[in-house]
């Protein structure tokens, strides 16, 4: 069936519309709870980042799982790999997370997760739409679900991202600067990096519901480069509203794509024999990450945009390590899903094993140039159109096959999003304007 309401990670939205509204929300928990435990009882467990509207929205679900016969946990502000571990662990029929990752605090999500601690599949969540719409009714009373607080949800998830590296491995003496978004990992990144040893000043680690991936975090990185230079800190790291993504910060205060930390972990994983099938990453990925894996004999593969879709390439063909060059990087021998602290570990681990710095083994990768423009868009545009693919054909002849194209709609926000890669800077970024700008006609139509 044609999906209405879910996207490439659950449903997400402007908070107040259709779809991210309190009464759409607790309609949702309601045909969650009919779906997953149709016979009810059961629990649900539900965490949430830090946006303002995630009290209006838990509160939402809670009452609809409820009313469906299912038991609800909460976990207040928690990453969403958190969710996903604690789901698993603690035998639940479903995990839920109220986040909409890098957003601003106007939007707000819903993503979810199956007792195993992944992604619910398509069915699955077709399912759940076509319950949406059934006529509501409640339970009898004697059969309504309850709600508690998992007060050591925090303590067991630090506990596990220890447990993802050697007993013996230590920080001691590393300046690390964090930034956290103002989101989900605010409290439980600091503590695990400090417990490591580490010396840790952390940035955006004071969430007020409106600052959350506010000029801070993965997707805003300039306050933590220059933080890192100014203290003389080893590195920095910077996650995302709701910790599945991370970017780093060498010690010149130098970024670290998602790209260059798969290619670091992979490079780690191959020198101890323990990287199994091939690595993938997606269209968006660098063209200088395919090169740098092929001169290591490593297989690499490209998925759709979309962690979901690296992680079914994964499953399908029996890998251990993904990404995303946004930061999102699922480590399977680890974790069930992207978790942006886990990963963080997984390069300092790297460094300590090799004895080199962040600087140092980014080297082994060369990235070509790459402009991202984010074309605004009111609903989705037909990248079919005449003056697109013009425009598209026009770019690809100058290219002449030394470079790529990748034109797409995203999935969480609307926006058409238009990469171009090649081996000169300002070229890329004028061939980059040129199709954006053919974009925006096209969706002014």
């Amino acid at each position: 069936m044609t999906r209405k309401f879910f996207g490439t990670d659950g449903i997400r939205g402007l908070v107040g519309s259709p779809h991210m509204s309190a009464d759409f929300v607790l309609r949702l928990g309601w045909a969650v709870g009919r779906v997953l435990a149709p016979q009810g009882g059961g629990t649900v467990l539900i965490g949430k980042d830090t946006r303002i509207s995630g009290y209006m929205f838990e509160s939402a679900l809670e009452a609809g799982l409820s009313a469906a016969g299912v038991n609800v946990q909460l976990l207040g502000p928690m990453p969403t790999p958190a969710i996903a571990y604690l789901t698993h662990m603690a035998k639940a029929q479903a995990g839920i997370v109220i986040s909409a990752s890098h957003n601003t605090y106007q939007d707000n999500g819903i993503k979810f997760f199956s007792a195993d601690g992944r992604k619910l599949p398509d069915d699955v969540e077709s399912r759940i739409e076509e319950a949406v719409a059934k006529p509501f009714v409640t339970v009898d009373s004697r059969s309504l679900g309850s709600a508690r607080r998992m007060t050591d949800a925090a303590d067991r998830y630090i506990a596990f991202c220890q447990s993802t590296i050697g007993a013996g491995f230590k920080l001691d003496g590393l300046k690390v600067v964090l930034d956290c978004a103002h989101g989900a990992t605010y409290r439980i990144a600091p503590a695990i990096f400090s417990a490591l040893g580490a010396q840790v000043t952390s940035l955006g680690v004071r969430p007020n519901g409106l600052n959350i991936n506010k000029d801070c975090g993965s997707t805003h990185p300039m306050s933590l480069q220059q933080k890192v230079v100014a203290m003389g800190a080893q590195l920095g790291i910077a996650f995302d509203g709701d910790g599945d993504r991370v970017m780093m910060v060498d010690h010149n205060g130098v970024l670290v794509d998602g790209d260059e930390l798969l290619f670091i972990i992979a490079m780690a994983r191959k020198s101890r024999h323990a990287l199994h099938g091939p690595v993938v990453g997606t269209q968006m990925s660098n063209l200088g990450l395919e090169q740098a894996f092929g001169a290591n004999g490593i297989e690499f593969r490209r998925a759709q945009v979309g962690d979901r879709n690296v992680l079914a390439m994964l499953e399908e063909f029996h890998g251990v390590l993904g990404g995303e060059n946004s930061g999102h990087i699922i480590c399977l021998d680890r974790t069930t899903t992207g978790d942006g602290i886990i990963s963080a570990l997984q390069v300092l681990e790297a460094m300590h094993t090799s004895g080199r710095d962040l600087a140092d083994m980014r080297t082994g990768m060369h990235k070509f140039p790459q402009v991202l423009v984010n074309v605004k868009v009111r609903e989705q545009v037909d990248l079919k159109t005449p003056e697109i693919v013009s425009a598209v054909q026009a770019v690809e002849r100058r290219l002449n096959g030394r470079g790529r194209v990748l034109l797409r709609n995203s999935g969480t926000e609307p926006m058409v999003r238009v990469m171009v890669e090649s081996e000169d800077a300002d070229l890329t970024q004028q061939f980059a304007e040129n199709i954006a700008e053919a974009v925006r006609t096209a969706a002014s139509h």
